[in-house]
């Protein structure tokens, strides 16, 4: 019994980073503070999404990736989950969609801040 107990509280302890994950983290960019994916490249929002629904398809998904979540990701705090109009799944931070640029080229760029006067780097509060 007591083997068992302890071997549920060992795997239920070391579970809860995996729980508590975050997405995106920040880091430090020429721009100040912003969010980036696993891979360190720069997160930015749209002007012409809605709240939690995704505008850019087509050719603007091409130039701007949608930061895709995993199918049985789930949303948690300020970390959305939106789902797109081919039932893929992005991330939003605070109800704003999140995309990459394809012109940023390694960790940290954020070549895409101002484009077109509607894409913004994605920053923390």
């Amino acid at each position: 019994m007591f083997k068992s107990v302890l071997g549920g509280a060992i795997l239920f302890a070391t579970s809860l980073p995996l729980l508590a994950a975050e997405p995106g983290k920040t880091m430090d960019t020429s721009a100040g503070k912003a969010y980036v994916d696993e891979k360190g490249m720069t997160l930015y929002t749209f002007d012409k999404d809605k709240p939690n629904e995704s505008n850019c398809y087509d050719q603007c998904a091409v130039k701007w990736p949608p930061y895709m979540a995993d199918a049985n990701a789930k949303s948690e705090g300020e970390w959305m989950v939106v789902e797109r109009k081919d039932g893929s799944k992005m991330w939003a931070h605070e109800n704003q969609p999140l995309y990459t640029y394809i012109e940023d080229k390694k960790p940290g760029d954020v070549t895409g801040d101002g484009v077109g006067g509607v894409w913004h780097i994605a920053k923390p509060d």
